[in-house]
């Protein structure tokens, strides 16, 4: 009947949503009658394609060998400038100067020698003396070295020329004559590994010094080295899930507890992932450190699919036969759970598509596409079988966990109480026509018994709200301070010799920015006045060397003119430049001759900020100050250095996946907003959501956690995680017809409570060995996790179950409904009375 008031359209609207949503519980309905006639079919195939591809896996496992192309953003402005400037200044041309890393690092080894605590660096001459020899008598090694830096410096008080007194630290560096060749790199990298081994053999000899190496590949080791240090903890990590589980889902009746379902859920996430690593290992794909974290991903979801299909089959009526009841729990479980995988799947197509700019989080999201799709089909298939098996266990009296019948009632009162509690099931004979036997269940009990009335009691409500408040503030405070994560020692294992390495540099090294290259590409009039005046306005505020500088300080003490072309690169070329002082900055210049006339096309200067602690910070923001210069002023120029790759639009290339990622999931509702169940479920899900992934995003910053690839998978995978596990329980309420919101939300938590309950802390006991790993990968991993799963606990059982008790949807209309009915049934009673007054039907 249509309701009085209600217009046209939304009754269309409504019944559209109604088609729709029979129509997707038919289908599922249908697969699951399918999966449980042909059992045997769907157990096999998914076991038969993981013994293919797992096998591929291993044969064709090749981990990524290019850090840059991996974590550095794609398409970098640069790395255009690194082609201009090396095609101006080919590095082959530079290999006796100071900086001949400026374009690329290349190969090379470095050392920082750190005095004790007191010590004067300069006092030690011997022991950096025997170092350096040490060194240069290595095989293959070069015959000279280049670069020498004070750390921890203290002047001589009153110093005119800032005279050093003391120093606590200096870092040198040897660089390796590599430039293109493969014989020649395959003996720079033979090199860089005994250059380690040598300075681990230095450290035991000298224990007055403190020797801290870097080699080129060192930060590519360490990255892998988190891979190595988390085999044993993943391990762990997959028992303890195995274990909660298979705990999680037992029951003290032995007929009707499930404990190897939950097992057999777990392991069927576990070949779900197999087959998804061997499928991208055969299409050429290479590992990296960031796919740790997929098994944690994957998991997460699979398993909420698990526990929702066991607490469908508990929901079923026990009477029917185990066939029809597989079909029911597909019809009432697998309507949300392809919808939120589907999601899964948009999002992460999202962040793999070519707008990402972080080649990590495009190979994680890939593949985590593919893990998405097969997780879904093992679920339906493989653990779908495993429950048929179940389910005719079941039917026949079985034990659950010893597979064997069960006696009858009179058996058992002969035998001990041990042996009762253990074959028992758990009900009298006659207790068996219970509406619904799985109530015992512990988590279920609790929830029903305890939890639900004390969460909607009027005293609680309250202290929610003002925890919410709480937990919005410190959300809102995080988000003000987020900060990028465009250091690479974020990913590294944080025992490693790189890190060390790092910590130190930062310490004693860092009053200066790294060396800038200041590449002038065109012709200028270098002789000009107005052009001088110019390039000391942009040189000024840092330490520049700079030929230009040099050669003008030369002309005036020389008391020489050049205010023209030809005289200014005549001194230029036959006097300066032949001084031996200045001979090194020939390769700074690069000369034409046009008929008899030379010209300079393109020179270099070289820059040192002064910076804080913060120095990466301040290097990012000389950056974004010196290239709009480079538009705006008469002269040309580029900056360069090889830190520039990492760091260049890093904030913006790793937050556009995330943001990507949220308009999708933000379109797809908004798409099925008026299509899907009921339009404010799907209202409800976008406010939970949102609130649950900037509560994770303030939350991880205040934390200390950066903006890096691995906190925006996480960010990602909050989207996911929290519409897996809120949209059945809003779902669930907003289609109840209880009398009150009450009622309604106790319902739904009865309903999903137990599987939600189940799914979370099975996935947050599965994090707490990444705390053992010695990683910043890892531990980054485990802060956004714990956060993603504890604020997603908190919305389904503390703040939604508050909140929807204040606001709609109404459940007045279902109210009105049953009392007509009620009214409509008395009528009919008393009818029936009057009509025959000696006999009275009950109802």
């Amino acid at each position: 009947m249509r309701r009085p008031g209600a217009p046209a359209s939304w009754i269309w609207w409504r019944m559209l949503r109604q088609v729709l949503r029979r129509g997707l519980q038919s289908f599922c309905h249908r697969l699951g009658s399918c999966v449980s006639r042909h059992p045997v079919f769907f157990l096999t195939v998914p076991a038969v394609l993981t013994v293919t591809f797992g096998l591929g896996a291993l044969n064709r496992f090749q981990p990524e060998g290019d850090l840059e192309r991996l974590v550095a953003p794609s398409h970098s402005l640069a790395k255009i400038e690194r082609s201009l400037a090396s095609s101006l200044f080919p590095l082959d041309q530079s290999k006796s100067q100071l900086y001949s890393d400026l374009h690329t690092p290349g190969r090379y080894g470095r050392v920082i020698l750190l005095s004790p605590p007191g010590d004067n660096i300069l006092l030690q001459a011997e022991g950096i003396l025997q170092t350096h020899r040490a060194v240069l008598e290595m095989k293959d090694g070069r015959n000279s070295f280049i670069g020498h830096q004070l750390g921890g410096v203290v002047e001589v008080p009153n110093s005119k020329d800032q005279r050093v007194k003391s120093a606590r630290a200096i870092q040198i560096t040897y660089y390796l004559q590599t430039y293109g060749s493969a014989t020649q790199d395959l003996i720079g990298e033979k090199w860089e590994n005994e250059f380690c081994k040598l300075m681990r053999k230095l450290q035991e000899e000298h224990r007055d010094l403190q020797l801290y190496s870097l080699a080129s590949f060192s930060l590519w080791r360490d990255f892998h080295k988190t891979s190595i240090l988390a085999r044993s903890q993943v391990l762990v990590s997959l028992v303890l899930i195995l274990t909660t589980a298979t705990l999680s889902s037992s029951m003290k009746d032995c007929l009707r507890g499930k404990p190897f379902l939950g097992l057999l859920g777990v392991l069927t996430v576990c070949i779900s992932v197999i087959t998804a690593a061997g499928i991208f290992f055969i299409t050429d794909g290479k590992y990296n450190s960031t796919l740790l974290g997929i098994p944690f991903f994957a998991m997460g979801h699979g398993t909420k699919g698990v526990f929702e299909l066991l607490s469908g089959w508990r929901r079923t009526k026990e009477n029917l036969p185990f066939k029809d009841r597989v079909a029911d729990a597909y019809s009432d479980v697998m309507v949300t759970y392809t919808m939120t995988s589907s999601l899964y799947f948009i999002t992460f197509g999202m962040g793999a598509s070519p707008f990402t700019n972080i080649e990590a989080v495009k190979v994680f999201c890939q593949n985590m596409c593919v893990s998405i799709l097969l997780n879904y089909f093992y679920i339906f298939s493989f653990f779908g079988s495993c429950l048929v098996f179940a389910g005719q266990l079941e039917q026949n009296r079985y034990h659950s966990i010893f597979c064997c019948k069960i006696p009858s009632a009179e058996y058992l009162d002969r035998k001990p109480v041990w042996f009762q509690t253990v074959m028992s099931d758990g009900h009298q004979q006659t207790s068996h026509h219970e509406t619904n036997p799985y109530q015992h269940h512990f988590i279920q009990h609790f929830l029903r018994e305890h939890y639900n009335e004390w969460i909607t009691n009027i005293y609680v409500k309250p202290f929610v709200v003002i925890l919410y408040l709480i937990y919005a503030s410190f959300s809102f405070m995080g988000c003000l301070q987020i900060s990028d994560g465009a250091n690479i020692i974020n990913l590294l294992a944080s025992d490693s010799p790189s890190v060390s390495y790092a910590m130190v540099q930062q310490k004693y090294f860092s009053n200066y920015s790294p060396v800038i290259g200041f590449y002038v590409y065109e012709p200028l009039e270098y002789w000009n006045s107005s052009v001088q005046e110019d390039l000391r306005r942009l040189c000024s505020g840092f330490t520049a060397v700079s030929w230009v500088e040099q050669y003008y300080q030369f002309l005036k003490v020389s008391n020489i003119s050049a205010n023209n072309k030809s005289d200014f690169i005549s001194v230029l070329q036959s006097s300066f430049l032949k001084k031996p002082e200045f001979q090194h900055f020939r390769n700074d210049i690069i000369f034409s001759k046009a008929g008899d006339e030379n010209n300079i096309i393109a020179s270099r200067l070289y820059l040192v900020a002064r910076t804080s602690r913060d120095k990466q910070k301040e290097v990012v923001e000389v950056l974004e100050k010196l290239r709009p210069l480079s538009l705006s002023k008469s002269i040309r120029f580029i900056v360069f250095n090889p830190s520039f790759v990492f760091m260049d639009h890093y904030s913006l290339s790793v937050t556009v996946p995330v943001l990507i990622a949220g308009f999708g999931v933000l379109l797809v509702l908004i798409l099925t907003f008026f299509l899907v169940i009921h339009p404010l479920g799907n209202f409800w899900l976008i406010l939970s959501v949102t609130s649950i992934e900037l509560g994770v995003l303030g939350l991880m910053t205040l934390w200390n956690i950066d903006m890096d690839c691995i906190s925006i998978l996480c960010l990602i995978y909050t989207l996911n995680f929290a519409i897996d596990h809120c949209a059945p329980l809003l779902y669930t309420f907003v289609l109840a017809t209880e009398h009150t919101r009450t009622q309604c939300i106790k319902s739904s938590l009865q309903e999903h409570g137990t599987a939600i309950l189940q799914n979370v802390t099975s996935f947050l006991i599965g994090l707490v060995p990444l705390l053992f790993v010695p990683s910043n990968l890892t531990f980054t991993l485990f802060k956004c996790l714990l956060l993603t799963g504890g604020c997603t606990l908190l919305h389904c059982f503390v703040i939604l179950p508050v909140f929807l008790t204040f606001f709609p949807p109404s459940k007045k209309h279902h109210k009105k409904k049953k009392r007509a009915k009620r009214k409509e049934r008395e009528e009919i009673e008393c009818i029936e009375i009057q009509e025959n007054p000696d006999h009275v039907t009950t109802v």
